[in-house]
């Protein structure tokens, strides 16, 4: 995968887990991570705040993927 792969499902889904990531890309997170920050230097992407847990408690949801990444249009 290169960075325009992920520039490009990014665009397209606007808003995506780092989960969903690395379930599509078949890559591991941190190699994401890397690829992610560097959109994110360029100020094409961003890193939501997670705003609340899920609200349950049956503890299926890895915290390190957690993470959710938009595309940011530049104007």
């Amino acid at each position: 995968m290169v960075l325009a792969d992920l520039r490009s499902y990014l665009k397209q889904q606007r808003r995506v887990a780092l989960k969903d990531l690395v379930h599509h890309f078949n890559i591991d997170a941190d190699a994401l991570r890397g690829m992610l920050g560097l959109w994110m230097s360029k100020g094409n992407v961003r890193k939501m705040p997670m705003e609340s847990a899920c609200g349950t408690s049956c503890c299926k949801c890895d915290p390190e993927l957690t993470e959710f990444y938009e595309w940011v249009d530049k104007h």
